[in-house]
């Protein structure tokens, strides 16, 4: 059964920094497409970063050059080093796993339970 869990969120204020991963266990394929995805209150879930099996990578432009998705394949470990924090990236934020590249959109099939992210102005 393939499970995802997501650790590293907290509180921080403004222009600080938090680094999320999750590590990811049982995946039947040897590749496979990596995504983060926050939503806030109110909001629908929207893409923040993902990777594709070919290791190319894709940001949403709201956080392109403050954050960084990173992996570590031996590790089964995705990473989101975020820096500059603001106010408006507060939100839970879940990791997404699947074979199909879905890059930033949400049609993926595993999903972990989220880590909340708040930062303060």
């Amino acid at each position: 059964r393939v499970h995802l869990v997501e650790s590293g969120g907290g509180s921080v204020q403004a222009g600080g920094s938090l680094r999320l991963s999750c590590a990811v266990s049982g995946y039947p394929y040897p590749t496979y497409c990596v995504g983060w995805f926050r939503q806030a209150p109110g909001q629908e879930r929207e893409g923040v970063a993902a990777i594709d099996s070919d290791g190319r990578i894709s940001y949403a432009d709201s956080v392109k050059g403050r954050f960084t998705i990173s992996k570590d394949s031996a590790k089964h470990t995705l990473y989101l080093q975020m820096n500059s924090l603001k106010p408006e990236d507060t939100a839970m934020y879940f990791c997404a796993a699947d074979v199909i590249d879905y890059g930033l959109g949400t049609g993926y099939a595993y999903w972990g339970q989220g880590t909340q992210v708040t930062v303060s102005s």
